[in-house]
């Protein structure tokens, strides 16, 4: 008594830790209610979680994001339309997906920032400009995943956003509106996936 175990000399009372990642991610329920934005808010709360664990950190995101429910490809077309302020935090994100093989596609003005820095994208007219190429896109089944952020104030139920972001909701397509969770995704695809390099035509 008044000795710690350590000074009496006892030490392996417990088994070593089992090294091992453990992840846990929220679940959103989305697409249980019908029109819902996708676009998250400070205010916003799961309703629930998923966990994954493995012994390397990406396998344990892997199982993690798989158990959220969320649809993970290794192949396919990405739909791009970001604000003006995410450009360039986004460009080194959308280059990696082009690495890996993924199509592009974006709106006017994000596939002319991205041309320009040598990716090469499909061009989509604008909802609100009255083309239905984004709709019959993403109702095709071809696109992978949405990448979809907005300027602060110009979210609305009218907004190009706003029906993109509804319409990956009901025609199940992941759809991101947050860069860093973007990147996670990226590091998973990495990992699990073998690179290859666009054919240009």
């Amino acid at each position: 008594m008044g000795k710690t175990l350590k000074e009496q000399g006892i030490f392996d009372i417990y088994p070593d830790e089992k090294k091992r990642w453990y992840v846990k991610v929220p679940v959103f329920s989305f697409s249980k209610i019908r029109g819902l934005d996708a676009y998250l808010s400070p205010e916003m709360k799961s309703t629930g979680e998923a966990i994954g664990y493995d012994n390397k950190l990406n396998r344990a995101l892997y199982k993690a994001l798989q158990a959220s429910g969320m649809h993970l490809q290794n192949y396919g077309t990405v739909f791009v339309t970001v604000a003006d302020k995410d450009k360039e935090e986004a460009l080194p994100l959308i280059q990696r997906f082009y690495n890996l093989g993924f199509n592009i596609e974006a709106t006017e003005g994000t596939a002319k920032f991205l041309k320009e820095n040598g990716i090469r994208t499909k061009v989509l007219g604008k909802i609100g400009d009255g083309s239905p190429e984004i709709q019959d896109a993403m109702r095709q089944g071809h696109i992978a995943y949405v990448i979809n952020t907005s300027d602060v104030g110009s979210a609305g139920g009218l907004s190009d956003g706003y029906q993109i972001r509804s319409l990956a909701i009901e025609t199940n397509i992941s759809v991101f509106t947050a860069l860093d969770t973007v990147k996670v995704l990226l590091d998973v695809l990495e990992e699990t996936t073998l690179c290859v390099s666009t054919i240009d035509a």
